[in-house]
């Protein structure tokens, strides 16, 4: 039956996103033809309620033909019309199904940074752009110390997205480690943490920064699979027994608004002290979420 679940899977969310990314990009083209605040702010309505739509019937496709038990452990009260920052660990593509079914229509659209070169993945990198995600460049170390304006023009790229999302309710994604875990990720960096990546500041930083005040609340997602990290092709061939998701509602610190991130040390090393307190007590509750049988594996 593997075989047949995963073609119907595929199939109908194929359909699903063409049916609902030509409509996107009508009403993206119209927002960015007419630039008139009224306009503007009725596109924004449609493109938002257009991708809570896609988004829901491919969550419906993949729970309707699958058995995968999502278990949901959450504190405080979610805002439908909050502004949000949300911060996750990050294990595998199907964190991002997890991510848009478990928070769709309870919290505003999540809105990822992308980088740039997914501009040109088919249908979905316009539908990206459409939704105004934004789209970053990847640079190393090596590069940056050539280049120093790359690190500038992603920072910019902040700040100018940032200010879109100023106008209309939003969640921030960040997944805080920058790339998916690994166990040779994990061996490469000499991670202090057991199941977690190091965590990268900076873009938390830039954002808090940018939205300033705008900001109401940062929800921290614990994402755990305990019959292991999945594949797409094990959430379709329904190969994950049950998903666990701990969501944690913080409040933003006062003390690290305002902050110059880049330039001044004191901040940056007080900022990123506070991450790793955060990814400190994640990575305990990402044990105790996984229990010892993943621990052995």
């Amino acid at each position: 039956m593997a075989p047949i679940r995963v073609t119907l899977i595929f199939v109908l969310v194929a359909i699903s996103t063409v049916l609902h990314v030509v409509p996107l990009l009508m009403v993206a083209v119209i927002k960015a033809l007419l630039p008139i605040d009224r306009v503007r702010k009725a596109s924004n309505r449609v493109l938002t309620g257009i991708a809570e739509s896609w988004i829901g019937i491919n969550s419906w496709v993949v729970g309707r033909f699958s058995r995968t038990r999502f278990e949901v452990r959450q504190d405080g009260i979610l805002q439908r019309d909050g502004h949000y920052l949300v911060l996750a660990n990050h294990q595998s593509w199907v964190d991002i199904i997890v991510l848009q079914k478990v928070f769709n229509r309870r919290i505003p659209l999540l809105r990822f940074f992308l980088k740039r070169e997914l501009f040109w993945v088919p249908l979905l990198g316009l539908a990206w752009w459409a939704l105004d995600f934004p789209f970053m460049g990847r640079h190393t170390p090596k590069q940056i110390a050539r280049r120093p304006e790359l690190a500038g023009r992603d920072i910019e790229a902040t700040r100018r997205a940032c200010e879109k999302f100023r106008e209309i309710p939003v969640s921030i994604m960040n997944f805080v480690e920058g790339t998916r875990f690994t166990p040779a990720k994990h061996a490469k960096q000499g991670s202090p943490y057991r199941h977690l990546l190091k965590p990268k500041s900076g873009g938390v930083a830039f954002v808090l920064d940018a939205m300033g005040q705008g900001l109401h609340a940062i929800l921290d997602i614990t994402i755990a699979y305990p019959a292991g990290r999945p594949s797409m092709m094990d959430l379709m061939a329904d190969r994950v027994p049950v998903i666990q998701v701990q969501v944690r509602q913080r409040a933003i610190p006062v003390d690290l608004l305002g902050g110059d991130y880049k330039n001044d040390r004191a901040f940056r090393i007080r900022f990123q002290r506070w991450i790793n307190s955060l990814w400190l007590e994640k990575d305990q509750d990402l044990a105790a979420l996984l229990g010892d049988e993943v621990h052995r594996d």
